[in-house]
């Protein structure tokens, strides 16, 4: 037994020397860290994306003991177990031979009627349960979803289709088509002034602005002749002209979208007529079927990357904080890549390598550690109150009081976060031009190559992957930063995008909304936070997306780099 026992030993050992254990350990934490990261966005994703799937809207009885029956109408949004007993202790009376009760959250809508639009409710006390094909839900600008039956719709204040049905009889359908038709021809509408609004008009506000400017700047350098007053003049007549054209035309527009009334039933009994211009879209989730729900669902998702923001966030789409966040790290992309790789290449190719190079090492691998918020406050210190307002008094003179590059804006978030990641760039790229054998460089120069020439055609290209892996951990972190972007630019609702048709175009000044802020103000600023809540998931998973995307496209080009000159390395 001795013998076995040392051979036993004996086989151990030598196994743990091996090394094999290490390599099944690290595989084990590699599958477990893979496994967490996996089921985080699968959390992420049904939380979020589910809230785009049109639920079916229950109606039934709901009596608590003791209390009045009233009718509910609503979504089941979630369910959980609670004990009893501290339902009890919150005043709920229920029955004291129950342990465990299922508690649920139901989405009324109506927050004009009722005052909110979500509820706890105990299931065992929601009885009747039925789905009625013709209760709908409509979604609105303001006030959140809409829950009833269609009684009426109006036009001009006649009748113009109507219904005491609530089952879907030949009336209540003709008039729930009827509904469609008003809100198609209302949604044309508002589309109409949106674009009267935000284009032509915001056109000329900022043409109108412009005009201002130049005739300010013309009177404080002493060059505001009669005759250039006049063609200020003459300018701004022809842009006031065209503006009570629009005026007019937006009156026209109004009065025909506020045209259409429709008449709803809610809940308690109580019927309210409401304008046809108030609503988004309007749905019967209980007569559609799969297929109908899919193409509702694609319709939801669709919006939510391309349209706007309503209702403080917690509805619409989130399209100006994907392209903030986009052209911020483009531009922080910009910026960073060619002051990090200059920086790199001096203290790796020309500085003398000794006691000042080595403390500016130290302190670039230290930068890379600073917090983010202190970035923040320098750049709302140094760039917006110094360098901003020294930009405001050299160049824009004729906008002050009023800051120009004297607040947050793109440019400052874009640069303080190019400072915030330039220590990545510069690591990396030191990194890259370290590895670059010796013999190459001299190589070069053998051949007649200077040292400018040869850092240019040779070293540089082969050190290009490493640039591309610092510009990748760069984008990584940047893209996801959000308390330096709070001090520097970045806004809960932005009325326009930084990017229009209006000169100089790319408006560097103006504020912008992010992914990132937007899922912190969404998710602890929101007035509705239970409405709130499957965004914040939704956004959170469409930043992961981005940064994914972008960082896949830096990896191609990495990749694409490397193949390139990897003959030179050999």
């Amino acid at each position: 037994m001795s013998n076995e026992l040392k051979l036993k030993n004996q086989t151990v050992s030598q196994w743990v020397k091996s090394g094999d254990p290490w390599v099944w350990l690290n595989a084990g934490a590699v599958a477990i860290c893979v496994i967490m990261v996996i089921g985080l966005l699968a959390l992420i994703a049904v939380r979020g994306l589910g809230h785009f799937w049109p639920a079916d809207i229950n109606q039934g009885t709901y009596s608590l003991p003791g209390s009045t029956p009233y009718t509910l109408v609503a979504e089941r949004v979630e369910s959980a177990e609670v004990p009893a007993a501290q339902l009890r202790e919150a005043g709920i009376p229920v029955e004291a031979h129950h342990d465990l009760m299922v508690r649920s959250l139901m989405k009324t809508g109506n927050r004009d009627v009722y005052g909110s639009d979500f509820r706890w409710i105990i299931d065992e006390y929601f009885t009747d349960i039925t789905k009625p094909e013709m209760l709908f839900a409509a979604e609105r600008h303001e006030w959140g979803n809409l829950y009833g039956y269609l009684k009426a719709v109006k036009e001009d204040g006649q009748v113009v289709a109507q219904t005491e049905d609530l089952t879907p009889t030949d009336s209540a359908l003709a008039t729930w088509a009827a509904f469609e038709r008003s809100i198609e021809r209302a949604t044309t509408i508002y589309d109409d002034i949106h674009e009267v609004e935000k284009g032509e008009i915001g056109a000329i506000n900022h043409k109108l602005e412009r005009l201002r400017l130049e005739q300010r700047r013309l009177e404080l350098n002493d060059e505001l002749t009669p005759e250039k007053l006049a063609d200020i003049d003459a300018q701004r007549a022809e842009q006031d002209a065209l503006y009570q054209a629009l005026q007019q035309r937006l009156i026209d527009l109004y009065a025909e979208i506020n045209r259409d009334t429709f008449i709803v039933q809610v809940m308690d009994g109580s019927e309210h007529e409401l304008q046809v211009a108030k609503i988004v879209r309007a749905y019967r989730p209980n007569a559609m079927g799969i297929a109908e729900k899919m193409g509702f669902y694609g319709s939801k998702v669709v919006e939510f990357l391309t349209a706007e923001p309503r209702e403080a966030n917690t509805e619409g789409g989130v399209f100006p904080a994907i392209f903030g966040t986009v052209m911020m790290v483009l531009l922080m992309t910009v910026l960073v890549t060619p002051f990090g790789v200059v920086a790199a290449v001096y203290l790796r190719e020309y500085a003398s390598q000794g006691f000042v190079t080595r403390t500016i090492r130290i302190a670039v691998n230290n930068l890379a550690g600073v917090p983010s918020i202190v970035y923040g406050v320098f750049g709302l210190g140094f760039f917006i109150y110094f360098l901003g307002s020294g930009i405001d008094q050299a160049f824009f003179p004729e906008a002050l009081p009023s800051p120009t590059f004297g607040t947050g804006g793109l440019m400052w978030a874009s640069i303080t976060l190019a400072l915030l990641t330039v220590p990545v760039v510069i690591v990396a790229t030191e990194e890259g031009l370290s590895r670059i054998p010796r013999n190459v460089r001299e190589g070069s120069l053998a051949l007649g190559a200077t040292k400018a020439e040869t850092l240019w055609r040779v070293v540089l290209p082969m050190a290009s992957p490493a640039i591309m892996t610092g510009v990748i951990l760069a984008v990584a972190r940047a893209a996801g930063e959000v308390a330096p972007l709070m001090l520097v630019g970045v806004v809960k609702l932005a009325p326009s995008l930084p990017l229009d048709g209006n000169y100089p175009f790319i408006h560097l000044d103006q504020k912008f909304m992010h992914l990132g802020f937007h899922i912190y103000d969404v998710g602890f600023q929101s007035p509705n936070v239970e409405a709130a809540r499957p965004l914040v998931y939704a956004t959170a998973l469409l930043l992961v997306i981005v940064i994914a995307l972008l960082n896949l496209a830096a990896v191609t080009i990495r990749n694409h780099l490397r193949e390139k000159y990897k003959s030179l390395e050999m």
